[in-house]
């Protein structure tokens, strides 16, 4: 009998598939995002799902012109530019007018993400720089909020009759440290846990925030280690010295549950691009977060700090690599340093 010949190919790694590829993934924190979804429009009404969906198609929109422009191979189809969009939409208060936001996607997709090659390749998380940039740009119109209640609706297309009212974290009671006063304006904890309370479209509600952070790591998209290492960071520094000599644990709650923090934890520090790899670096960062967030509001003039705390996480996060970076299987000391000498010697040798 023959032998049958059979040819060896040689190929780049990977050399084994997996199903869960980038769509799936953004599919994942889609679906996660859902609920807080459905939260925004049952406290502030339909118009948080059209500026939702006009992030969405203004992403995907100008990804798709910009690689059309230059040439480039298309990448909607991987999901990543509507879970920007969603993102950005979820962390602009629900009066901003839709030609504002839409300049918000443009600078998050065009400038952030795909100037720098597009995804994998950006240094900021595209929808916290849009936000950033936001709030640089339109400092009124990002922080004007509509209070929740079916009868103050925004409009759906001016929210100029829309009632208007402070966060918990904007309000002077809070930023100065008067609890207590926090406390007699009405904001319970209850409502912050659930989402009744003025803010942004998708940070209120703490409670589905969670469930859709829950799911993620139940799924394997995202690991614990960063909101663990965030939300924990937070908690301990609130505890340990609230303002205003506030009770410590009432104090503690209403930081953690105030702003984005939930949002910001499992949505947004978890990036895959522009956070650490190692479970070591994963803590690291989820720490620094934690610590910013709180300096920047104790001690910063802007009463939330999540989204600047993420980026400036963001930049540090190749050192934070650097630093964690996990030995090689096999290297011992000796041979370290073998490796050491003998490219020390290399280099000696190219420069005679």
């Amino acid at each position: 009998m023959s032998e049958e010949k059979k040819l060896l190919g040689v190929a780049s790694s990977p050399h084994v598939s997996s199903p869960t590829g980038t769509r799936s993934l953004m599919l994942d924190v889609l679906i996660a995002l859902l609920p807080a979804l459905c939260a925004a429009v049952y406290f502030f009404g339909p118009r948080a799902l059209i500026a939702t969906v006009i992030s969405v198609v203004a992403c995907e929109f100008f990804e798709w012109g910009y690689r059309k422009l230059l040439h480039k191979p298309q990448s909607n189809g991987d999901l990543s530019a509507a879970v920007t969009g969603v993102l950005l939409a979820f962390v602009c208060p629900v009066t901003l007018p839709y030609w504002t936001l839409v300049i918000g996607d443009f600078f998050a997709i065009v400038v952030v993400k795909q100037l720098f090659g597009g995804l994998g390749k950006n240094f900021l998380n595209p929808a916290l720089a849009g936000r950033a940039f936001l709030m640089l740009s339109y400092p009124v119109a990002m922080t004007t909020w509509v209070l929740p209640g079916s009868e103050n609706w925004a409009g759906l297309v001016s929210a100029a009759d829309a009632v208007t009212g402070a966060t918990p974290l904007s309000v002077d009671y809070m930023h100065s440290g008067n609890l207590q006063g926090l406390i007699d304006s009405g904001v319970d904890l209850a409502d912050m846990f659930i989402g009744n309370v003025g803010g942004c479209i998708g940070e209120v509600s703490a409670v589905l925030l969670l469930i859709g952070g829950l799911y993620l790591i139940f799924r394997g998209v995202i690991k614990p280690h960063i909101p663990v290492a965030f939300i924990g960071t937070v908690a301990v520094l609130t505890f340990l010295f609230p303002q205003g000599g506030s009770d410590r644990l009432t104090w503690m709650l209403y930081e953690l549950l105030g702003g984005g923090l939930f949002l910001g934890a499992f949505f947004m520090a978890t990036d895959y691009v522009t956070s650490p790899t190692s479970s070591l670096g994963e803590v690291i960062f989820g720490i620094g977060c934690g610590l910013l967030t709180v300096f920047i509001r104790y001690f910063g003039g802007y009463p939330e700090g999540v989204s600047y705390a993420i980026l400036i996480m963001n930049v540090c996060a190749w050192l934070i690599d650097q630093v964690c970076r996990p030995s090689r299987f096999g290297m011992t000391k000796e041979l370290k340093e073998k490796l050491k000498a003998a490219k020390k010697a290399a280099k000696e040798g190219s420069a005679s």
